[in-house]
């Protein structure tokens, strides 16, 4: 089993769960964040280095056992990524997935354990 954490634009959002739900992919949990990558503009305020903000993106957690880890990566590429002039490249801030191994899992309800409560 493993998790995938993928941190996203807002904007997308709507388009990766319609992509994830075409590829029989449905348990998703969403949460809004807040956060900066290669994007960041560093700006300066009479000579002194500002931070630069912080900006809204959205964190989906996916649990999935083995044989759905490419299947979910790969949709969640082809789904998030904003369109650029060259073919098959996205632009800065598209986002980023985390794959980790998941150790174990538990439904609650009925006391499941491994795969079969993913």
């Amino acid at each position: 089993m493993k998790l995938i954490t993928a941190i996203i634009h807002p904007d997308r959002l709507d388009h990766v769960r319609e992509a994830l739900i075409q590829a029989h992919i449905t348990r998703i949990t969403v949460s809004r964040v807040a956060g900066h990558g290669r994007q960041e503009d560093i700006e300066y305020y009479r000579g002194q280095k500002i931070a630069p903000s912080l900006l809204p993106k959205v964190r989906l957690d996916i649990a999935v056992n083995d044989q759905f880890v490419d299947i979910t990566v790969d949709t969640i590429i082809n789904a998030a990524k904003h369109r650029a002039d060259k073919v098959g490249e996205g632009m800065i801030g598209d986002g980023k997935i985390f794959i980790t191994p998941l150790e174990e899992c538990i439904r609650i309800r009925t006391n499941e354990r491994g795969g079969t409560a993913v």
